[in-house]
């Protein structure tokens, strides 16, 4: 092997390690993102992973993330339904350690039981 053979392998090695270190930084910078973007929407943050590893997974998980019902947006509905479907108790726990409501107009008035 003459000298130049030599230095084209050391600039070809060179740029395979380089984009072999960018390729992997992206991989890496994707999967966390889509980690939280399930986190967020209440799903797992694994389904990250397979909008990795399988091809045209991530165009229809993105397509189910649009048209689909999030688990948190679920749960705040329920929340907002009221007390008789696991939703916000009607008065606010009193006692030490539970703050107090705030009293006067603009704020809701809560039954007295």
């Amino acid at each position: 092997m003459d000298n130049s053979q030599s230095q084209l392998i050391a600039v070809l090695t060179t740029y395979f390690v380089i984009v072999g270190v960018i390729a992997l930084v992206s991989i890496a910078i994707k999967l966390f993102v889509w980690w939280k973007i399930f986190s967020k929407a209440g799903y797992s943050g694994a389904l990250s992973l397979l909008v990795a590893f399988v091809p045209l997974a991530e165009i229809v998980l993105l397509f189910y993330l649009a048209l689909a019902e999030w688990p948190v947006l679920q749960e705040l509905a329920a929340l907002r339904r009221g007390p008789g479907f696991g939703g916000y108790p009607q008065q606010p726990p009193a006692g030490p350690g539970y703050p107090q409501p705030p009293v006067g107009p603009g704020y809701p008035s809560y039954p007295q039981q």
